[in-house]
């Protein structure tokens, strides 16, 4: 493994890595206790520049590119949730550090679940924002790119003599005052990056992962009673039109849980309201203790553990709402 530094200005001032052969981009600031951000699919570690120099000034923040995005490689390899995390974990052994508090967003809300439960000895607490996982809707957009010659249909929808007529229309859109419309900044944005054959490839891999044309099918909820020992805040935008905020109903319920739905906010409530979101993250980590993983405790969790117990503690919710 190698590691050296970018050159580039500091929005967009990269450090990489190589584990196991592939090449991975991170951006890194601040310090003080370890905060992991994990973008969402078809985003990359751009998408916490509103929120990153705040974070910094409370956290190590290491923000990296996921395999198969951004300035990271895009190789024909694992990309599944767990295969994610694995990437993480090593990730944060190379830096040398030793235990987080893993914020996701979007299919970063997978992989943060996936992480936590994976390696709760590695994991103080988990931040989800409008997190992948928690039910099966998703929009209809992206399911139609997990059917057959989908990659072919983008292939197409990305060439070059419409590629800035569509992305202008996009971007032009989502200045309207619809909550509809809000989030096609980004999906423009996601939209000129799938013009490249391997971020298409690596797309089409990680949906074929977690969900069909019938929405995700991948769930973290039969596993959802294991955050009665590890910190759980959920944050959402009301207007969230990519997946509904009514998953947000299907997260922890338990006294050391949190949620927050952000109104008139889309799919990216750390975009909509950085100041608001590194607030509630930063009371979130000063508020509750790191969990410490104790193999005894865990183990009797999992022997004992039973997903209905969510009905029956739903009252201990901390739900927030403005």
């Amino acid at each position: 493994m190698s590691s050296r530094r970018s050159s580039a200005s500091d929005e967009n001032d990269l450090a990489y890595v190589v584990v196991h052969g592939h090449r991975r981009a991170y951006r890194q600031r601040g310090s003080g206790p370890a905060l992991l951000l994990l973008h969402g699919l078809g985003c990359d570690s751009t998408t916490w520049l509103p929120v990153l120099d705040r974070l910094a000034e409370h956290f190590t923040v290491i923000a990296p590119d996921l395999l198969g995005h951004g300035a990271s490689d895009k190789p024909d390899a694992d990309y599944s949730l767990g295969g994610y995390a694995n990437g993480m974990r090593d990730l944060l052994t190379i830096l040398d550090i030793d235990t987080v508090t893993v914020v996701g967003h979007s299919l970063g809300g997978g992989v943060a679940m996936q992480f936590a439960y994976q390696f709760p000895e590695r994991t103080e607490r988990v931040v989800l924002v409008a997190t992948g996982g928690l039910g099966r809707d998703v929009t209809p957009l992206i399911r139609l790119l997990t059917l057959p010659g989908a990659g072919t249909a983008m292939s197409v929808a990305t060439m070059r003599p419409w590629r800035p007529l569509v992305a202008g229309a996009l971007r032009s859109l989502s200045k309207l005052p619809h909550p509809a419309v809000r989030d096609l900044g980004e999906v423009a944005d996601a939209y000129l990056k799938l013009a490249d054959p391997a971020r298409r490839q690596a797309f089409r891999r990680v949906t074929s992962t977690v969900m069909d044309w019938r929405g995700q099918f991948v769930t973290m909820t039969d596993r959802a009673y294991l955050a009665r020992l590890m910190p759980v805040l959920l944050i959402w935008g009301t207007d969230d039109m990519v997946i509904p905020v009514d998953h947000a109903h299907n997260g922890p319920a338990f006294a050391n849980s949190e949620t927050h739905l952000f109104e008139r906010t889309g799919h990216f409530p750390h975009r909509d309201d950085p100041q608001r979101f590194t607030r509630l993250v930063v009371e979130f980590c000063a508020t509750k203790p790191a969990a410490e993983y104790h193999r005894g405790r865990w183990r009797s969790l999992l022997r004992r553990g039973d997903p209905s117990e969510m009905v029956q503690v739903a009252d201990e919710r901390d739900y927030a709402v403005s």
